[in-house]
């Protein structure tokens, strides 16, 4: 009897694993519950590391601040529209380019959700080369220390998700902005801000994976 207990409770031991090891399936309701919860996420600020790499594409992260109030942290104009859309917080990063001769600033503004964000985008101010946006970040005893506001040559945004992306470029050596630059040196600033804040924002605006179950924390 007890050798029949025995086996018996194995059997039903490899039976629980076996069900486990079978591949579960969501319910469209629990499908829709834990894509919910996944979009939930995105809406909290994310940490500046994960969304601002240390080193991407032919640029170098020299430093990031602590997250900042989005009226600090943008020029006035879009301070006020990004504080009437809900802006949660602005993370931000200052890169320069393999030659150290140019700096970038990132800046992520955080929005409530899509809708904020997308009627943000197009609210934002228009402009040529410089427009409003993202406020630069230099840091002292650096190669970007003397890169400042008006040091901005180009800048760029771009709406991601929930997510405004915003880009500054311009030269690290404290070259104030020169209307009219050369071809060559606008070509250059253009493919780094372009390339990061590309980066940037294919990370943040893709969707979540499919739900699993089980195993996801709604679940």
């Amino acid at each position: 009897m007890a050798l029949a207990v025995s086996l018996a409770g194995v059997g039903v031991s490899a039976a629980g694993r076996a069900a486990q090891s079978l591949p579960s399936r969501c319910s469209p309701g629990q499908a829709r519950q834990r894509m919910a919860w996944a979009m939930g996420r995105r809406r909290r600020p994310p940490r500046a590391a994960e969304i601002l790499p240390d080193r991407t594409l032919p640029a170098r992260r020299i430093g990031m601040p602590p997250q900042a109030h989005c009226r600090a942290a943008t020029d006035p104009a879009v301070a006020a529209l990004l504080t009437r859309h809900g802006c949660l917080a602005v993370l931000r990063a200052t890169y320069d380019d393999a030659t150290q001769s140019l700096a970038v600033t990132v800046g992520v503004a955080v929005l409530p959700g899509v809708g904020a964000a997308n009627a943000s985008g197009r609210a934002l101010p228009g402009g040529n080369d410089l427009r409003p946006g993202v406020r630069t970040v230099p840091f002292r005893r650096t190669v970007v220390a003397r890169f400042g506001n008006r040091q901005r040559q180009l800048s760029l945004d771009r709406v991601a998700g929930p997510y405004l992306v915003f880009v500054t470029v311009g030269y690290a050596d404290g070259r104030r902005r020169q209307p009219g630059a050369n071809p060559y040196a606008k070509s250059e600033m253009l493919s780094l801000a372009d390339g990061i804040m590309g980066w940037v924002a294919s990370h943040l605006g893709a969707s979540p994976p499919p739900p699993r179950c089980p195993g996801a924390p709604a679940c």
